[in-house]
């Protein structure tokens, strides 16, 4: 189990591109459909309880999937996994980046990549709220943090906080 987690997790580090939530995706789809390690609802609650913890999601998740799946050791595993693609990626691409950082052809990749990202964001968001969003209750604490974060200026923690406290009455 710790190399299955190890390799799962190398993969979705060596293939996801946009940071934490562009892997969410590749995550979902190997944590709960391909490997079945988690229910739906058991992924959306490990992401939600990654959210809320300091660190990157993407780390958060797979530090809590390992230690669902075998406990600290898979945690290891799983962090690690995730973690070591990037480490290599960045050591080898780091002087490419430097040396072609104002070539237009470099720039412009760059600039293709950019809408991709965002387009996994929203996947991604949509793949959770597809089974997060059960009933009206949720779907008014949907609204109700959206229209927070784009009317306000309130941190994120505030908000995630806030809004656990009202789950808490809520639900």
């Amino acid at each position: 189990m710790l190399f299955e987690l190890f390799k799962t997790f190398f993969l979705i580090g060596a293939f996801s591109f946009g940071g934490g939530y562009g892997m969410l995706p590749l995550i979902q789809q190997e944590v709960v459909i391909s490997h079945q390690w988690l229910t739906m609802h058991q992924f959306s609650d490990i992401l939600a309880i990654a959210e809320v913890t300091p660190g990157p999601v993407a780390i958060n998740t797979a530090t809590f999937v390992g230690y669902k799946m075998a406990g600290v050791f898979g945690s290891a595993a799983a962090t690690l996994g995730v973690i070591v693609p990037s480490f290599i990626i960045i050591l080898c691409l780091a002087g490419v980046v430097l040396r072609n950082k104002d070539n237009k052809y470099f720039q412009s990749a760059f600039m293709g990549l950019r809408p991709v990202v965002v387009a996994l964001v929203v996947g991604a968001a949509l793949l959770i709220g597809r089974d997060t969003l059960a009933g009206w209750k949720d779907l008014i604490m949907l609204g109700a943090g959206l229209l927070i974060m784009l009317k306000t200026n309130w941190h994120p923690v505030l908000v995630v906080l806030l809004f656990g406290v009202l789950g808490i009455f809520i639900f």
